[in-house]
């Protein structure tokens, strides 16, 4: 790696010891004795494995995955928190972090004396916090609470007085770590404010961060961290994306294996005369493959096979759609729709097609039903499938019909 990099990562593994309560913590003795057992692969945790990443100076770096995924420790290890277990970490020039806000705190003593003692840590002179005192104080707004103990402060206090002191340190290299999610929307726009002064100074910032959103807007460029290796590194828009569709895939792998866990529980919801039996339910894309996470705006089928256990000429199938909350989104069956099926052979599927499933991101239910014209139940499943819907706008509410904006002069 080039020695004009202001952070270089190489073969980063980090791993931590397993605690775990055994059957063997009976006496004073097995506990005194432990520490001295030989340990195995599977007494470790190895949260980052093998991790590799230069950034140079000036770039402001993401880094986005699921929880577990080793960004926190990541960032704790580039602020000297944590030690590496293997590999090399170098970050050139002063570091300030913004991960734990006010972790060096101490509660007996005033925020004046905080704010020298945490200025120390991060390697200030006492002249250098002199110098700074009063803009470090104006930013944390405490105003006269700058001389109480900070254990009479407000968690809002404490994380404005943390963020105040770490940002005023001029630091070469900045860890973010969630901190834009932290505080009212004054202090979340303050930092908004800081970053971009930052970014404008040429400074290095890596920022973790859940909210895609800022992330689009501060980075240059993103890593995502899947079960700490790097999954993917470049522009943000392609590695978010390919984030998103890596946890749609799990969500839907996961979806999917408990789907016949969910049709046994559903014995427990369900109702009816029995002449006639729904034996199963599928949730389909366009290709007729089963998934349990669909994409806004594009099609759905939902099968069920069913089985005549009497024979009936009175027949009508009904399916609806329930969002996470209960609240009915969509509900047709058959005689309401006036589809022409045709006479219902004793076994058979019944295929309800969405052309576009306009519905917002979020969790819905399938309720499905044979019954007679009268609404007599020959058979009534709730909840008997779920779906989560992903992908599309930000929109609220609960379905996303298609639509466009216009804007006209209208005269006097």
């Amino acid at each position: 790696m080039s020695t004009a990099m202001a952070i270089e990562i190489a073969g980063l593994v980090k791993r931590f010891r397993r605690e775990m309560l055994r059957r063997d913590y009976t006496t004073w003795k097995s506990l005194l004795l432990r520490p001295f057992k030989r340990r195995t692969a599977a007494d470790y945790l190895t949260v980052l494995d093998g991790v590799d990443l230069d950034i140079a100076p000036g770039r402001t770096l993401a880094i986005i995955g699921q929880n577990g995924s080793g960004k926190s420790t990541l960032l704790k290890i580039l602020a000297g928190i944590y030690k590496a277990d293997q590999g090399t970490v170098t970050v050139h020039g002063r570091v300030s972090s913004l991960i734990e806000l006010g972790a060096g705190f101490h509660p007996e003593f005033s925020g004046r004396e905080n704010i020298y003692l945490n200025g120390t840590i991060l390697g200030l002179s006492k002249k250098e916090i002199a110098a700074r005192y009063d803009e470090i104080v104006a930013y944390s707004g405490l105003g006269d609470f700058v001389e109480a103990p900070v254990r009479t402060y407000s968690s809002g206090m404490y994380v404005r007085l943390g963020f105040a002191v770490a940002v005023n340190v001029d630091p070469d290299v900045l860890l973010v770590d969630e901190v834009l999610a932290v505080g009212d929307e004054a202090f979340a726009h303050k930092c908004e404010t800081k970053l971009n002064q930052f970014k404008a100074a040429g400074k290095t910032i890596i920022l973790v961060s859940h909210d895609l959103m800022a992330v689009k807007k501060f980075a240059d460029e993103v890593v995502w961290l899947d079960g700490g290796k790097v999954a993917a590194r470049g522009e943000p828009a392609r590695v978010i994306d390919a984030y998103r569709q890596g946890v749609a895939r799990r969500e839907d792998e996961m979806g999917r294996a408990q789907a016949e866990a969910r049709a046994e529980l559903a014995a427990a919801r369900r109702w009816g005369q029995g002449e006639v039996e729904i034996t199963g339910v599928r949730l389909l894309d366009s290709q007729g493959q089963a998934h349990a996470v669909f994409t806004s705006g594009l099609p759905l089928t939902i099968e069920m096979d069913y089985e005549m256990r009497q024979p009936v000429d009175d027949l009508v199938f009904g399916v609806a759609i329930n969002n996470s909350a209960g609240v009915l989104c969509y509900g047709s069956n058959t005689a309401i729709d006036q589809a022409e099926l045709g006479p219902a052979p004793p076994r058979g599927t019944v295929g309800f097609a969405v052309e576009r499933l306009d519905l917002v991101p979020g969790g819905y239910s399938v309720d499905v039903a044979a019954h007679a014209s009268d609404g007599r139940a020959y058979d009534y499943l709730t909840q008997v499938a779920s779906l989560a819907v992903r992908g599309g706008p930000r929109d609220e509410g609960i379905w996303r019909p298609p639509h466009t904006w216009s804007l006209s002069s209208r005269g006097d």
